[in-house]
């Protein structure tokens, strides 16, 4: 664990808990009177829709809903948004729901806080300075955006998603109330938990950077620090010992709220430290094979480990000690091996396919793959180990034929 860095990035207020939806109202209200709900269809015809907008009519607010969010939040579902609503002028956004819906809330603040395209803010620190409140409120346990300073959309002028990264997008406060997983599906929960133990081993093998003082000012994403790896080994530690649980037994509360509680430290960890290889090629994967973004991060994670051990076999061991696999008395090259071998394995019995082969992805896919992959910059240079097409092509090579192969 690194020890003379460390930054965190957070909301100003992160309440988490059963029943914590019902502090909602008092929230928003203490940051305005005009609220609009950035939610989906689906969560739209819950009852628990209807108990939070009585609690936030209750507080004396004056609330609109947007149930519309699609997956992977295209571009032309943010402007439907902002124009909708851009006359009710809310106060305050709430986002509801999975990623996608917390992501679209972060867009639609910052559009209506500063003028367009959202194209002239694609990167990091192009947000010229505050949004407009934000409360995110998951349903899902994965994305963590609950806890980070940056949304994702999809383009259809760019060929994979697209990100913008500020800490004027990390909400003012994060509710996270496990009892609002509980309906999540067994498939949505794994491929959820896969996502957020890919944000946690990334950003703590993350490449480590000196620590200037202007590095934070400079870098949102700033690579391996201590107050990141606390975070991040937390998350991991709580993945392994609930992720099944939660997915076999989705009424099991003390497992839902383990794995919530995981998502938004593993958040909290990439929030600062940043992600890497997996999540350089899961943009133009995902873009590729229209599948979710944690399934394919998840497939992707143990090849890339396998790739950056020579770099961060210690970071590794660390991990596979923490979580049992390794013992005190094993060498670093042991414990760094049984920690990749325990993602597997973990990832095998939740439902994970061990090779991108079974997602659709060909053999006459990988060099297109793997030159679009180092497109996403910030996370190619985040990644311990050097990476350039001909590395990434060997990684996906090895994802395609699979840990068996």
């Amino acid at each position: 664990m690194r020890l003379d860095y460390g930054v965190t990035r957070a909301p100003a207020r992160l309440f988490f808990g059963p029943g914590q939806r019902r502090a909602i109202g008092r929230a928003a209200a203490d940051l305005g009177r005009k609220v609009l709900v950035c939610t989906d269809a689906r969560l739209a015809a819950l009852p628990v829709m209807v108990e939070i907008l009585d609690d936030l009519r209750t507080h004396g607010l004056e609330v609109a809903v947007f149930d519309a969010t699609e997956a992977e939040l295209p571009l032309a579902g943010i402007h439907a948004c902002v124009e909708a609503y851009r006359d009710f002028d809310p106060d305050v956004i709430i986002g509801l729901g999975g990623g996608s819906c917390l992501d679209l809330a972060k867009l639609v603040s910052l559009s209506l806080t500063y003028p367009g395209p959202l194209s002239q803010y694609y990167g990091e620190f192009k947000v010229p300075g505050p949004v407009r409140p934000l409360i995110a409120v998951p349903t899902t346990s994965g994305t963590g955006s609950e806890a980070t300073p940056v949304a994702v959309l999809a383009d259809p002028e760019r060929t994979m998603k697209v990100g913008i990264s500020s800490p004027a997008l990390i909400p003012h406060t994060a509710i996270c109330d496990p009892e609002l997983t509980v309906t999540c599906p067994r498939g949505l929960t794994a491929i959820s938990g896969a996502d957020a133990l890919a944000h946690a081993i990334e950003a703590f093998a993350a490449v480590e950077r000196p620590a200037d003082p202007q590095l934070a000012m400079t870098r949102v994403f700033v690579g391996k620090n201590t107050l990141s790896d606390h975070y991040a080994l937390a998350a991991i530690r709580l993945v392994f010992d609930y992720l099944e649980r939660a997915v076999e037994q989705g009424d099991d509360i003390e497992a839902r709220s383990a794995i919530m509680l995981a998502a938004t430290y593993a958040g909290l960890a990439f929030g600062s430290g940043g992600t890497a290889a997996a999540h350089a090629i899961q943009y133009p994967l995902g873009a590729l094979t229209h599948t979710a973004h944690g399934l394919g991060v998840g497939i992707l994670l143990p090849f890339t480990m396998e790739f950056n051990l020579k770099a961060a076999g210690a970071n590794y061991a660390e991990i596979g000690r923490a979580i049992g696999a390794a013992s005190e008395t094993q060498s670093d090259q042991e414990a760094a091996a049984a920690a990749i071998d325990s993602v597997r394995t973990l990832f095998a019995r939740i439902g994970i396919p061990d090779s991108v082969g079974e997602i659709g992805v060909a053999e006459t896919d990988l060099d297109s793959l793997s030159e679009l992959s180092m497109g996403a910059a910030r996370l190619v240079e985040n990644n311990p180990a050097r990476l350039d097409a001909a590395a990434m092509k060997t990684i996906l090579t090895r994802a395609l034929q699979g840990a068996r192969g």
